[in-house]
């Protein structure tokens, strides 16, 4: 009698521990953690602060090298990279800051190759172990600057009492706390038996965001652990459920968007907002005028917010404060390239969805649905913060990684003989055995 077996998908092995802790190094300091309000307190680019990016450059080099046979098998990715680069080196040509949009522009290179690395060479669940490790470090690491030197833990003039850890201000703090939190939920989604370390890394970075009292981390982060949750249920109950769950959930977010659409002014008092979003709304209406200035090619990449930068200044005076960002990814995208721009960005981030979600049922399922879940909260988050096309910035280092992972081959299946207790079920006279009486592989 044949043997019985089963076809399985091999779990992808890991780089080796000197290629983890090298990129781990590298994701720490695209989160910005402790180098900013070390190195430029002012958040000013200072000569120093670009000494310390050299060093991590050289990594990101060296990596990329030594994995450009595993990086190639992504090409797609690598052709929207370089696409989306020309395009802002281009814009320096009319920049109205030249020489900070091509400094900016290598960054955003480096960065940007970066990001396919990781996508490339930490496959399954790899990727969101590597975040997992980095958020539980930089969480204690936080929680030792909130209670050890609460001057820079804590927020001290506005947002009094508000906790920013390592960081400068409270919600790069969330962000960063929400994408490791869902990578810890992930790796106890992908079935990975070491339980423990995800579980407190887990509960530190979901206290960590709760304590910035940042309202978009924490949708953010009840939105992707939802996701992720509402997945791994679908899988383990079957078809029929999958299918009622994806039923209600179409039902429950075209719910949501129509209370939002009817009532918008009701919901962002329920969520403890005013109707301007902080003043938020303000500075969008401002920069469309701008945007109507220059809609083909904006002001150049990374230069509108500059010190020296007139027409932020007009925004500065209009609005009646400092403003850093337009608080909006994509009206950010707008003023520095234009529409040609945002809608470059715009078909990357949506081929990544749809390739993450062709995936979901394999490679998806595998990795504990990281891809999908960070997905939408990088979506969600792209309306409030300024993190589409960003330089040295994490959350579009992981989208573009997301991005990367969605080209990368499935492994083959192996043939897996059962154990003992399963072949009894394929005995001959079993019912299992008679759906199989004429020779035809077994598998499960």
């Amino acid at each position: 009698m044949r043997p019985v077996i089963r076809h399985e998908i091999p779990l992808e092995p890991a780089p080796p521990l000197w290629e983890q802790v090298a990129a781990l190094v590298v994701v720490v300091m695209l989160t910005q953690a402790l180098i900013g309000p070390v190195f430029a307190p002012t958040q000013e680019e200072t000569p120093i602060l670009r000494l310390v990016w050299l060093p991590v450059y050289a990594i990101v080099a060296g990596l990329c090298v030594i994995r450009a046979n595993r990086l190639w098998q992504v090409w797609p990715a690598i052709l929207m990279l370089v696409v989306m680069v020309i395009h802002a080196y281009a814009s320096k040509y009319w920049s109205i800051d030249p020489e900070t949009t091509q400094r900016r522009v290598i960054a955003l290179a480096i960065t940007g190759a970066f990001s396919i690395y990781l996508g490339a060479c930490f496959p399954g669940r790899h990727l969101a172990r590597l975040l997992m490790i980095g958020g539980l470090l930089m969480a204690v690491g936080s929680l030792l600057m909130v209670f050890g030197n609460p001057t820079i833990g804590i927020h001290q003039a506005e947002n009094a009492g508000l906790w920013r850890g390592l960081w400068y201000e409270k919600n790069q703090m969330g962000i960063v706390m929400v994408a490791c939190a869902l990578a810890a939920a992930a790796c106890l989604a992908s079935g990975d038996p070491r339980r423990i370390l995800p579980i407190v890394t887990l509960v530190l970075c979901t206290g960590l965001m709760i304590m910035t009292q940042s309202k978009t981390s924490l949708l953010c982060l009840i939105g992707g652990l939802g996701l992720i949750w509402g997945l791994w249920t679908l899988k383990r109950h079957g078809p029929a459920f999958t299918v009622a769950g994806v039923w209600a959930g179409v039902v429950g977010a075209t719910a949501a968007l129509y209370l939002f659409i009817t009532n918008r002014e009701l919901v962002l008092e329920a969520l403890g907002k005013d109707p301007s979003l902080t003043g938020r709304t303000d500075i969008w209406g401002a920069l469309m005028r701008l945007v109507d200035e220059r809609p083909l090619t904006g002001f150049g990449y990374s230069a509108f917010w500059g010190r020296e930068s007139v027409p932020a200044a007009f925004i500065r005076q209009e609005t009646q404060w400092p403003v850093p960002s337009a608080h909006n990814g994509w009206i950010d995208l707008l003023v520095q390239l234009g529409w040609p721009g945002a809608i470059v960005v715009g078909l990357v981030v949506a081929v990544a969805v749809l390739i993450t979600l062709f995936r979901l049922p394999g490679a998806g399922a595998r990795e504990g649905y990281f891809g999908i879940a960070y997905l939408a909260v990088f979506v969600v988050l792209s309306l409030s913060e300024s993190v589409l096309l960003s330089q040295s910035n994490l959350p579009w280092t992981l989208l573009l990684a997301v991005l990367a992972r969605g080209f990368v081959p499935d492994p083959l299946p192996v043939r897996v003989p059962l154990a003992p207790r399963a072949r009894r079920a394929y005995q001959p006279g079993s019912r299992i055995a008679a759906q199989y009486a004429h020779g035809q592989p077994r598998t499960l």
